[in-house]
């Protein structure tokens, strides 16, 4: 059989670089950066290899098992829906429709497939304990967005390619490849970003990103809303904001300015641990810039005040006037677009309801993901009786995971939607394992919202799945038709007969509709001619227009944000506690817990360490590549020590996603490369109190000499 050439996109992470892959005699015989790809020129990551390696993994299952004890049997498809319909209705007869819960992961958000059917199946479910990782991840940049703008999805994207001044707080997008900001190629982009301006990094590690930096400023971590108050304090006492055209359509820029009279630089100095000089400094650098731009990620999310941390860094962006103009930080028009269709996302809503144990907020249908634990364990009506998980390790990736690993085993049924049997999925039932990347089409609908650029591009299916193997589409279409509302016959009925017709469809032809209904006015016809991509051209301003609010005006003082700011106060007036702090890191090789069964991704170098300053490993009589013990309120590790004075003082760094030693996985490579979970000694009652998202940066931890 002659060579094959494909032309599509990696699926691994956001930055959808384009990638040729050749096939021969039904294997991959080459895969590389597509440099005709308008968007990502020819860019690739290492992470991309794992494409094959997955495709190729022995321990990818491809067909249905259940679980009896400890022993996993195969099964028809039909037996194992059968199975999964039954438990789930009975449960829900029983004990009623939040008896049970469901959480996705990472990986279905870059799978057209389960962004199209999945929520037709948690409709259908009517529960409202649904989990994602959102809540450990990016929730404090929507919940922003929809105080705001009005809309959980109208994020404000870095204009990075025409920028002059880019101010980074707690975001590393040279290893990311941009996060909330779709941008492949960062290296270069920074690289030339630099060449004509500055690009300033603010984070408790010399990271990567800031190695290609103009500067870099240390800061103790979960200190960042201090840091920003202070510039926006200085923006404001020195006369320097401009908020430009947008002053007319933005309410609130009096309360921002009343609100940082009270942090000047002076006042949080010794808290972030940035002088007051160079906290005026920032402000003033930003302010002088042609076209500055700041930007945060999970470094601001995953802390405990991380919903105040987006809504400054808005706020800096706007009274600037660097929200919605070209350089600044600006919104995408989409061929798909999320925002102006609420058929497929509502603007979201906030508060509606609470977790049963503790009480945080929901936000957009779900609930935090650092409660799933307790809503298990804890009994009572809404006690969590069955679980479906779909593209998700909440073990190794959500708060206090050996919490939840207690927990799992306490469900009267379980379910999960994946290929891996896992450290979260070994605690299944059944398990319903869908097709993999290569396998289906796909086209980037969440990413694409997401771009530095607006582009568009098909991504055919490489290999023709087996005649055993289902589509994660077919699978929640099934499971929709088959469960529907076992409170409600009507209800039942329409869910039903949608998901019939939904199957009938399949992605491709919903996305059509999509794609000629949308602004660009395309079809998959245009893209399959359009190989290589689309580029439709560079970010627009868009507002007023583009405001979901009814009134069209900004809110720049959202009430939540105003209230959480007593938060703040009482923290910074707080003595502030001595020993260690835990922050998390990402790495260019790895994505999350779940591409560790590849051995080109894992091997080499050691990845899975404890970052420490010299100074401090001294104090401790510590040495590098010692095996020692991180503690904290929730448990203990043992992790390999790594000492860089990349890393500030007090501060110590592990990756996330790593802990693959517990039995009943099967995954040999990950198995022999296991690691540690920082998910071990993270803490699921330390969240951002406004938002609900995780807030393990800046932990109190110990480390010690294991054993």
């Amino acid at each position: 059989m002659r060579a094959m050439k494909h032309l599509r996109a990696c699926t691994l992470c956001e930055a959808t670089c384009g990638v040729v892959i050749t096939t021969e005699n039904g294997r991959i015989t080459d895969l590389r950066g597509d440099p005709d790809d308008p968007f990502s020129k020819g860019y690739l990551c290492p992470k991309a290899m794992g494409l094959k390696d997955v495709h190729e993994d022995p321990d990818r299952l491809k067909t249905p098992r259940v679980r009896e004890g400890s022993t996993w049997k195969e099964v028809s498809w039909d037996e194992a829906f059968a199975r999964t319909a039954e438990a789930l209705g009975r449960v829900q007869r029983e004990h009623g429709r939040d008896a049970v819960g469901m959480y996705l992961g990472n990986p279905s958000v870059h799978n057209l497939g389960s962004i199209l059917y999945a929520p037709l199946f948690m409709r259908a479910l009517r529960t409202k304990n649904r989990f994602s990782a959102t809540s450990v991840d990016q929730l404090p940049h929507m919940l922003a967005a929809y105080l705001m703008f009005g809309h959980q999805l109208l994020f404000p994207i870095p204009d990075l390619d025409r920028t002059d001044h880019f101010l980074i707080f707690g975001a590393n997008p040279a290893v990311s490849n941009g996060s909330l900001m779709t941008a492949p190629g960062m290296p270069r982009r920074l690289k030339e970003l630099r060449a004509r301006g500055k690009v300033i990094v603010v984070d408790p590690r010399h990271t990567e990103t800031a190695q290609l930096a103009t500067e870099h400023h240390f800061i103790r971590p979960g200190t960042d809303a201090l840091a920003l108050l202070a510039m926006l304090n200085v923006l404001f006492e020195e006369n320097l904001t401009r908020p430009g055209r947008l002053a007319q359509h933005t309410d609130g820029l009096d309360a921002v300015r009343d609100a940082a009279k009270a942090f000047p630089p002076e006042r949080v100095a010794a808290a972030t641990g940035i002088a007051a000089d160079a906290l005026r400094t920032l402000a003033r650098d930003f302010a002088a810039a042609k076209a500055p731009v700041a930007y945060g990620r999970m470094g601001i999310s995953t802390q405990e005040f991380g919903a105040l941390c987006a809504w400054l860094i808005n706020c800096v962006n706007l009274v600037m006037g660097r929200l919605d103009e070209p350089g600044g930080a600006m919104f995408t028009a989409p061929a798909v677009d999320l925002v102006a269709n609420p058929a497929l996302v509502g603007p979201g809503h906030f508060g509606r309801w609470r977790s049963r144990v503790r009480g945080l907020p929901e936000f957009g249908s779900e609930l935090p993901a650092a409660v799933l634990a307790e809503e298990i364990s804890t009994d009572g009506p809404g006690q969590i009786r069955a679980l479906i998980t779909n593209a998700g390790n909440p073990v190794l990736s959500t708060p206090n995971g050996a919490a939840l690993e207690r927990a799992l085993p306490k469900l009267d049924f379980m379910v999960s939607v994946d290929f891996y049997l896992n450290e979260t999925t070994r605690h299944a039932h059944v398990l319903l394992p869908p097709t993999f990347a290569l396998e289906r089409e796909h086209y980037d609908i969440a990413f694409n919202l997401l771009a530095v650029r607006n582009v568009a591009k098909w991504s055919p299916a490489v290999f023709e799945r087996s005649p055993e193997q289902r589509h994660d589409w077919e699978i929640f279409a099934t499971l929709t038709r088959l469960v529907g509302d076992p409170t409600s016959l009507g209800r039942s009925l329409r869910f039903k007969a949608e998901a019939t017709a939904m199957k009938a469809l399949g992605p491709r032809r919903v996305l059509d509709v999509l794609l000629r209904t949308g602004p660009r006015k395309i079809s998959v016809k245009k893209l399959e001619a359009a190989a290589h991509g689309l580029d439709l051209g560079a970010l627009e301003p868009c507002f007023p227009a583009r405001l979901v609010h009814k009134s069209k005006r900004i809110a720049a003082a959202p009430a939540p944000m105003l209230e959480d700011l007593k938060r703040l106060e009482a923290k910074l007036a707080a003595e502030r506690p001595d020993g260690l702090v835990l922050i998390g890191r990402r790495d260019l090789r790895t994505n999350n817990s779940w591409m560790h069964n590849s051995e080109r991704l894992v091997k080499g170098e050691r990845r899975c360490t404890l970052l420490m300053h010299p100074a401090d490993a001294g104090e401790r009589k510590l040495t590098d590549g010692q095996k020692v013990r991180l503690s904290s309120a929730s448990g203990s590790v043992d992790v390999e020590l790594e000492l860089t004075e990349d890393i500030m003082r007090g501060v110590v760094s592990m990756p996330h996603g790593w802990g693959h030693g517990r039995d009943g996985v099967q995954l040999k490579v990950a198995a022999a490369h296991a690691g540690a979970s920082i998910n071990d000694v993270t803490d699921a009652a330390v969240v951002d109190a406004l938002s609900g998202n995780a807030g393990f940066c800046g932990l109190s931890v110990s480390v010690a000499a294991s054993g």
